[in-house]
């Protein structure tokens, strides 16, 4: 989903506007545009989960690595972590033996050797990430919430993935949020890094959707 809108200025504007039509390719990529259309399974979800997963552990253990950084420690944020949410959605969707159940695709391995390579140095290009991923949870990602408990039935045992509890104000949350991308673009030695970090973040992120929904189609 579209990871941020409606920025004027700054680099968080700068992030939006130059991957605006990733974004757009992203949500009508492979897995993601069949839940979007109310298509998918109970397996197919799951199995987007799971590959989606190591991306989350590498990006927040690398933000955690990066945490007393001036620029890149502005992301280093639990609330906004993922990985303990994705495990209790993935035991309700398949039950406790799902790392087994599974199938863990290339793409998605990539997709966390690409995060950890950003983490080398100053970090600078996880900031990349942190943007393709938390803004897109906060924002689109509740569309999602919606559109799987109608039309997969799944309770809020499985989506616990969409839910923010550390966080009282998501609106509020999302504009300090792009603040520090404005902060943190300011402190960058190269910002067109990671702005083409973030291109590459946005290709990662589709790849694994195409992965993922190829391999289900062949299956199903």
């Amino acid at each position: 989903m579209n990871a941020a809108v409606g920025e004027t200025s700054g680099f968080a504007a700068r992030l939006w506007a130059e991957t605006k039509t990733l974004h757009v390719q992203a949500e009508r990529s492979g897995m993601m545009a069949r839940i979007l259309r109310g298509r998918a399974s109970r397996h197919g979800y799951a199995l987007l989960l799971r590959n989606l997963l190591p991306a989350y552990v590498a990006l927040e253990a690398s933000l955690d690595h990066h945490r007393h950084s001036p620029a890149v420690g502005l992301f280093a944020r639990p609330p906004v972590y993922r990985t303990a949410a994705l495990h209790a959605d993935l035991d309700a969707l398949e039950g406790a033996d799902w790392a087994n159940t599974l199938a863990l695709h290339p793409e998605a391995t990539l997709y966390a050797e690409a995060i950890a390579r950003a983490g080398v140095g100053d970090g600078a290009g996880l900031i990349a990430h942190a943007y393709t991923r938390t803004l897109g949870d906060l924002s689109g990602g509740q569309i999602m919430q919606t559109v799987l408990a109608r039309t997969l039935g799944l309770g809020a045992d499985a989506l616990a993935f969409y839910r923010f509890d550390g966080i009282d104000d998501i609106a509020a949350f999302k504009a300090d949020y792009r603040a520090d991308l404005d902060r943190a673009g300011a402190m960058m030695a190269d910002p067109h890094a990671v702005l083409a970090e973030a291109a590459e973040a946005f290709r990662h992120n589709m790849a694994v959707a195409n992965a993922v929904d190829t391999f289900e189609s062949g299956v199903s």
